[in-house]
């Protein structure tokens, strides 16, 4: 069995689009709500992933309970999906990263990248994917891998999800791409090398969900940064992580600023 097929099994679901009657009689009027967004998207056939705490939840079941519902697509099909879902909701959108769909106090994210920009949703997304039971419907689910790429820079002092990152890795260590992971991290391998080494520090029986050959990449990078000199240029990447949490830096302290390199967090 491929570990594509060991996700689908440990989330015991069916290969199919039917709606689970008996789960939809008892969901409360919040998940009734999300409930109705993702019919309506299943009934459009317009490409998304569910991602975030439900996609956490499904993985781990170590979250719970989640506040909102999180919806992955591409840019290229963002306008669309969020017109189709202004027919029935009233909808607001940062061009940058998201767009809301609000009922009340109630919304669901649809997200096609990051508030730093580093993380946009590809279309390669999808064809990790896999199929699960989300609020009675049969959707796709985002790969843990994209998963864990999509919360790296999540590193606020409102909200870290590095704890989904070490749940993710404790309990999905053979479904995760670590290959494709450290493709898409490749530029920032020093926040994966502290997801890392926060799992091992977390979980030290479970040192070995980690493979060898990937801590000895990353530790070899390291040693051959240390070889030389540090950068002449004054710079804070803080940003990537957290926009306010790192103002003093760039305002008072006098860092350079490269959030803009990967876009402007908001």
């Amino acid at each position: 069995m491929q570990a594509r097929d060991r996700q689908i099994a440990a989330l015991g679901t069916e290969r199919s689009t039917d709606v689970d009657v008996f789960k939809l009689a008892s969901l409360t009027q919040t998940e009734q709500f999300y409930s109705n967004v993702l019919r309506d998207l299943l009934e459009s056939d317009l490409p998304f992933m569910i991602g975030g705490g439900y996609a956490v939840n499904l993985y781990t079941h170590a979250r719970f309970p989640t506040n909102d519902l999180d919806i992955f697509t591409t840019a290229a099909e963002f306008p669309r999906l969020l017109s189709h879902l202004q027919r029935n909701n009233r909808v607001s959108a940062d061009e940058s990263w998201l767009g809301k769909v609000h009922r009340g106090r109630d919304f669901v994210d649809v997200i096609f990248g990051s508030s730093n920009g580093a993380v946009p949703v590809q279309e390669e997304w999808f064809q990790y994917a896999v199929q699960a039971q989300v609020l009675g419907h049969c959707v796709p689910v985002i790969n843990p891998t994209e998963l864990i790429w999509s919360k790296a820079f999540i590193q606020k002092r409102i909200r870290h999800d590095g704890v989904d990152i070490v749940h993710l890795i404790l309990k999905q260590r053979e479904a995760i791409d670590w290959q494709r992971l450290i493709m898409y991290m490749n530029p920032h391998w020093e926040i994966l090398l502290c997801h890392l080494l926060t799992f091992r520090w977390i979980y030290p029986s479970e040192r070995d969900a980690i493979p060898d050959w990937l801590l000895d990449d990353l530790l070899e990078r390291l040693s051959r940064q240390r070889e030389g000199p540090p950068p002449a240029t004054k710079l804070c990447r803080g940003r990537l992580l957290s926009s306010s949490d790192y103002r003093s830096a760039t305002e008072k302290w006098g860092f350079l600023n490269v959030e803009d390199e990967c876009g402007n967090e908001r």
